[in-house]
């Protein structure tokens, strides 16, 4: 029988966790958790006197945001975590956290919760002996007797009824509740535009909802009916919209526009999300052809080795609405966007799509 010293599975410093508000309750269990296994543990003789920290009554550590006269914020962290082994935990899709430190009551978009996040990381830089970052997607959805679960099926109940557009079955980038954000109709509350990528990742968020909800007792049988009907009705309407490269355009629905441009990233997602919808059993096994020619595509328009290395372009850097640089969501905003190679953005579900195509083909 093998045998390790202490040494090998020492802790690699005390370990802190910072639980952003907007999983809270999830970081109280954890520190909880790890409170009872520390204590109970055999090692716990060893390791509490050779590792400084190694038992504590709670892990946590607080923080909270400042706002200056100027709109400008940052993370301030009330306690010590200099030469710690730091887990910062955060939920951005967590819609019912309010933003702290502002005049604002509203509720946070993922997109807030990444910039706390990094003003976070910013604050801990230097401090932590190292930072680790977690990042649970609505974790209570598995939990607490799936009491979270029409709250999950609400969010997609809202967007396929507000965000999809009827005349085509392509689903708007973005929508501002409030109707109040520059960039979005006044009555409506929609964007202008109906962007890939986003449509990806919606794509990815039904088929990844379905795959990962209890549905054992088929209480929930009608909100997972309509999640498949809305994600094959989706794919179906993309498809009207796809290039005979295989491909498909930045917006999606205006591929003959000027400076448009076949884009890798969102193309690679949806070649990724009909694979998946096929071996879920969503989509029909004729839709793999689809899929198939949208890599295809991509790897001719775009693969390339240089220097004896792969690279991969044609992905857009990134896309949003509002903010600092006021970004409108028009067609030329879509546009004036950099296009790069190699973005993690794009090579992810490059990579997703063709192990999900090669997986299939190895199982012939």
């Amino acid at each position: 029988m093998t045998t390790h010293s202490n040494i090998d599975i020492l802790p690699v410093a005390p370990l802190k966790i910072i639980a952003m508000n907007n999983c809270r309750q999830l970081g109280e269990q954890v520190s909880e958790i790890l409170h009872n296994i520390r204590t109970s543990s055999k090692r716990t003789v060893h390791f509490s006197e050779e590792v400084r920290g190694y038992i504590q009554d709670d892990y946590l550590v607080s923080y909270h945001m400042e706002t200056h006269h100027t709109g400008e914020r940052h993370a301030v962290i009330d306690d010590t975590i200099r030469g710690c082994d730091l887990f910062i935990m955060t939920d951005v899709v967590n819609r019912y956290s309010a933003a702290e430190g502002t005049p604002k009551h509203g509720y946070m978009t993922p997109d807030e919760h990444i910039m706390d996040l990094k003003r976070i990381i910013a604050a801990c830089h230097g401090t932590a002996h190292r930072i680790n970052v977690i990042m649970p997607y609505l974790y209570a959805g598995r939990y607490n007797n799936r009491k979270n679960y029409a709250d999950i099926f609400g969010q997609f109940k809202y967007v396929i009824e507000n965000m999809r557009n009827p005349l085509n079955g392509l689903y708007f980038h973005a929508i501002d509740t409030s109707k109040e954000a520059f960039w979005c109709d006044k009555v409506t509350g929609l964007s202008q535009h109906s962007w890939l990528r986003a449509i990806g990742w919606y794509a990815m968020a039904l088929l990844d909802t379905l795959d990962k909800t209890d549905n054992s007792d088929h209480k929930f049988d009608a909100e997972c009916k309509m999640l498949q009907d809305a994600f094959v009705d989706l794919i179906d309407s993309m498809l009207k919209y796809q290039d005979e490269s295989g491909m498909w355009y930045q917006v999606v629905n205006y591929g003959g526009m000027d400076k448009n441009y076949l884009e890798t990233s969102g193309s690679s997602i949806m070649a990724y999300a009909i694979l998946m919808g096929v071996r879920m059993g969503f989509l029909p096994e004729s839709y793999r052809a689809y899929a198939e020619k949208a890599i295809d595509g991509i790897c001719d328009k775009y693969l390339s080795t240089k220097e004896g290395e792969m690279s991969l372009g044609g992905i857009c850097l990134v896309a949003g609405l509002g903010g600092k640089g006021r970004r409108p969501g028009t067609y030329d905003y879509y546009m004036s966007e950099p296009v790069v190679e190699d973005d993690a953005k794009g090579v992810g579900p490059f990579l997703l799509a063709y192990t999900e195509m090669l997986s299939y083909k190895n199982k012939q």
